[in-house]
């Protein structure tokens, strides 16, 4: 056999291998994302140099670098003037921010109580934001509406497509 020949299939088979054999597509998974633990039913207080300002529960909850995410959550603010407490099916809990889905329910201490399925509340400013359609009950007064921004520190609230059922009440003089 001529040496030739022999580099020459080598070559050649060198060459097939190269063509035919693909290497594997190797995909790299990044968990970036990671839970750092998972409680059940657990409950998280807030303090501060004035006391009790925050409680959260739930049947649920990880935490994650950055955030808490709570199944059956149970959130209550005691920062402002009156104690705010929402509950709904899930929840995140990241900084200064509650994010509240599903069946949403916001009770104040003084009888104000809306419901809606996403509410955003900011605890710094005290204002809960909802997107869709809510409705805001007080005693015997019904609001429904769109798109409601609640401020609790100033008791204002703002909407868009307002219908209001409202029961006026007699002077005390």
């Amino acid at each position: 056999m001529n040496i030739n020949i022999f580099f020459t299939f080598i070559s050649l088979v060198l060459l097939m291998i190269l063509v035919l054999f693909k290497p594997l597509d190797i995909k790299k998974n990044n968990f970036t994302d990671v839970p750092l633990f998972n409680i059940a039913a657990f409950t998280m207080y807030e303090l501060d140099e004035k006391g009790l300002t925050s409680l959260m529960s739930g049947s649920q909850g990880t935490r994650y670098k950055d955030r808490y995410s709570v199944k059956l959550m149970d959130y209550t603010d005691n920062s402002q003037e009156y104690i705010a407490n929402m509950k709904s099916n899930t929840g995140i809990y990241k900084g200064d921010t509650v994010y509240l889905n599903g069946d949403v329910v916001y009770f104040r201490e003084d009888g104000l109580t809306f419901e809606t399925q996403k509410v955003v509340y900011n605890k710094k400013t005290a204002i809960a934001t909802a997107d869709g359609s809510y409705v805001l009950y007080r005693n015997n007064n019904k609001v429904t509406g769109n798109k409601l921004k609640y401020n609790n520190a100033l008791n204002r609230v703002k909407s868009k497509n307002v219908v209001v059922k409202y029961q006026l009440e007699e002077s005390k003089k």
